[in-house]
């Protein structure tokens, strides 16, 4: 190779460092000290690692961040797990960091698994042994420090939830070497005294060295051979300890502890109003279906009444007596129509029109034959007086003048020689010297 091919750049070069560093170094774990700490508004930290002899860059992209738990700061005794790299654009070497933990966390870790799957081996984790949280406990004891701010936030949610529940508190110490004794001391003093339904464990967050009496053996055994049901709400939502594995239900904070061992009067006052309206609507409806039912017995009752009854008889001879009257109405109006043409009908075929009419005619006839007989008018008017006289002794016209009458049907025009011949209610027409008579027959009497 020729001396102007061995020649690198300063891009090449940091590029080619860069490479080595990369392949020759996997994740690399570094415990030291933070200094020069900054977080810029992009979210990714940035300080250096420092000892007593040395220091070395280091950047912490955001991403990595997550689930972290704690923020470091400059002072800070950390491990870290990272990968050797090297800035290019200023060719510094440094550290990208992936996870971070506080120095000494990484023994405790240890013991902390250790111990967990111990008990999860022998069952104190299991489901089945956990006891059932009371829906209203006739008293809450809580178990944490009398002057931390677990306990302000624990009665703060009593209060506001469900105040009627009385509390009393175990004062202990939540960290140090003397925490698991008195914690172990306060499950049992409760057990002994059984004035609670529930205990709350109760402690605020904390890095895993704060918290580490709730990851003790003797004190997850005190949890586990309480009677009462125990709550643990230990450090923030993503810190986990041994007591939240053993206890009978874990909240995420002292104050969701305080929120799962009462419950919502609010909810509960809504809760009974609604039963109670529903209560009322159900009786509203029982008693309208009982007066809908006493209405139909009384309805019934009065149906089988005597004077009902005769109401209904009285109505029912007011129907009667109404369409008896509508019926005589319309009869009588029959007769009337029927009568009123019959006398059309009579007055069409009456003989006096017929004898004017042929009187007429005989008239013009008679003065033809008066013409014609004239010669003979005088010896015929003897016989004619003579026939005359005969004619009126036999004429019906004769006899009507002696005070008889002809009777006829009025709806046939024959003459009636009979009372058999006529029956009740029949119209007759009686002719007399001087007019005419039609009447109705009421009564027939025989011979």
């Amino acid at each position: 190779m020729s001396t102007a091919e061995s020649v690198y750049s300063v891009s090449q070069l940091n590029r080619e460092a860069k490479r080595l560093l990369a392949a020759h170094f996997m994740t690399v774990r570094v415990e030291g000290e933070v200094s020069n700490f900054s977080a810029p508004s992009s979210g990714h930290w940035y300080f250096s690692l420092k000892d007593a002899r040395a220091q070395i860059r280091c950047a912490m992209f955001r991403g990595q961040q997550q689930g972290l738990g704690f923020k470091p700061g400059n002072g800070d005794l950390v491990v870290v797990s990272a990968q050797v790299s090297l800035y290019e654009p200023r060719g510094d070497y440094q550290l990208v960091v992936e996870h971070m933990e506080r120095a000494g966390d990484g023994a405790l870790r240890q013991a902390f698994e250790r111990l967990k799957n111990k008990l999860l081996a022998e069952g104190l984790f299991d489901d089945s042994r956990k006891r059932e949280i009371p829906l209203i406990p006739r008293q809450i004891g809580v178990i944490t420090s009398a002057g931390g701010a677990a306990i302000h936030d624990i009665l703060t949610v009593l209060r506001r939830r469900f105040p009627a529940v009385p509390v009393l508190i175990y004062p202990v110490a939540v960290q140090g070497d003397a925490a698991r004794f008195e914690i172990s001391a306060a499950l049992e003093q409760a057990n002994r005294r059984a004035e609670a339904d529930v205990l709350i464990l109760a402690r605020g967050g904390g890095s895993l060295e704060d918290l580490w009496a709730f990851n003790e053996e003797m004190v997850a055994r005190a949890i586990a051979a309480s009677r009462i049901p125990v709550i643990s709400g230990i450090g923030h939502e993503v810190d986990f300890s041994i007591a939240d594995f053993v206890a009978d239900l874990r909240a995420p904070t002292p104050s969701a502890a305080a929120e799962h061992a009462v419950p919502n009067q609010t909810e509960w006052l809504s809760g009974f109003q609604f039963m109670e309206n529903q209560l009322l609507e159900k009786l509203r409806g029982q008693l309208a279906q009982q007066r809908q039912r006493l209405s139909w017995l009384d309805k019934s009752l009065q149906r089988q009444h005597p004077g009902e009854k005769l109401q209904r008889n009285a109505q029912r001879l007011d129907e009667l007596e109404l369409r008896l009257q509508k019926s005589a109405r319309r009869t009588l109006l029959q007769a009337e129509q029927q009568l009123a043409l019959n006398s059309q009908k009579l007055m069409q075929f009456q003989p006096t029109a017929n004898i004017f009419q042929h009187r007429r005619t005989l008239d013009f006839y008679r003065q033809r034959l008066e013409k014609a007989m004239s010669a003979k008018l005088s010896s015929l008017r003897q016989r004619q007086s003579g026939i005359g006289q005969t004619l009126h002794a036999v004429s019906p016209l004769a006899t009507l003048e002696r005070g008889y009458a002809i009777v006829k049907q009025q709806s046939s025009g024959r003459i009636v020689k009979s009372a058999a011949d006529i029956a009740e209610n029949e119209l007759l027409e009686t002719r007399l010297a001087q007019g005419r008579i039609v009447s109705l027959v009421k009564k027939v009497i025989p011979d």
